[in-house]
């Protein structure tokens, strides 16, 4: 345990559970009047990760690795429980026993993926476990590539019918990163032949210019929406979750890109 891992671990712990308390009001807002019990469930979990959220940024860098160790395993039991949660409300729309809501199913499973990816950070974190550096970039990227993927059609669906420009922009994005996620899967399917560093640098050039594009598409409608100058049923606070989760993995790709460089430049 050292500095690195309590600083790594704050990173991760206030970026996501910030995100996990977003999911809970959106699946609340998505929920119909009736559903109680799964509004009070949503509620609660807001409640949680706005704790955790906060805890987080009350420590520093400087702060004890086996405190922050615990702290993990807490929000770890957060994250799997409300994963639990969602992949419940995944089955109950499923199979038609929320008819009216509106929450799509590939929605709710997206946030569960999310909040799944989580709890594997915070267990490889504690474990000291961390994937080599070219498993470590075709798996990050596979991960946020099939999320970009998802937002793009988010939004193509969330907009108005008749803001027919930015619908089909919406639709090249999701075609665009679907293709990218397939070109990712195959070089995954290609390994380990294929963890060159040329390919490997390759991959993350292509995708950091892609994801780059789509950051800025999700900004301009981010403005929009704020700005009531479009019409949609997208939520102000979604509008920007998903440019912060745009940003994120461009930060994860100059992160790999860095570790690359430095570790061509010491070869």
């Amino acid at each position: 345990m050292s500095n690195e891992f309590v600083a790594r671990s704050l990173e991760e712990v206030r970026f996501w559970s910030r995100i996990m308390k977003e999911h809970s009001l959106f699946l609340k807002l998505g929920f119909r009047c009736e559903d109680t019990q799964l509004i009070q469930e949503a509620n609660q979990f807001y409640s949680i990760f706005e704790q955790i959220e906060g805890k987080a940024h009350s420590f520093t860098e400087a702060a004890d690795p086996a405190q922050i160790q615990r702290f993990n395993l807490e929000v770890h039991a957060a994250a799997t429980h409300i994963w639990a949660f969602k992949r419940k409300v995944l089955g109950l729309i499923i199979q038609c026993k929320l008819p009216g809501g509106n929450n799509f199913p590939l929605l709710v499973d997206h946030t569960s993926r999310e909040a799944n990816y989580f709890r594997n950070r915070l267990e490889e974190l504690n474990g000291g476990r961390l994937d080599p550096l070219p498993d470590a970039i075709i798996h990050e990227n596979v991960f946020f590539l099939r999320i970009m993927a998802d937002h793009a059609k988010f939004i193509g669906h969330l907009l108005d019918p008749s803001e027919r420009q930015l619908v089909e922009q919406a639709r090249n994005f999701s075609h665009d990163f679907d293709q990218l996620l397939f070109q990712a899967i195959d070089l995954s399917g290609m390994r380990p032949q294929s963890q060159t560093e040329p390919l490997l640098g390759q991959f993350l050039d292509q995708n950091r210019v892609s994801v780059a594009s789509l950051r800025d598409f999700k900004k301009t409608a981010r403005d929009l929406i704020e700005a009531c100058r479009i019409k949609s049923i997208i939520h102000p606070l979604l509008a920007d979750h998903v440019f912060r989760e745009a940003e994120r993995f461009l930060f994860i790709i100059d992160a790999f890109e860095g570790a690359l460089t430095g570790k061509q430049a010491g070869a």
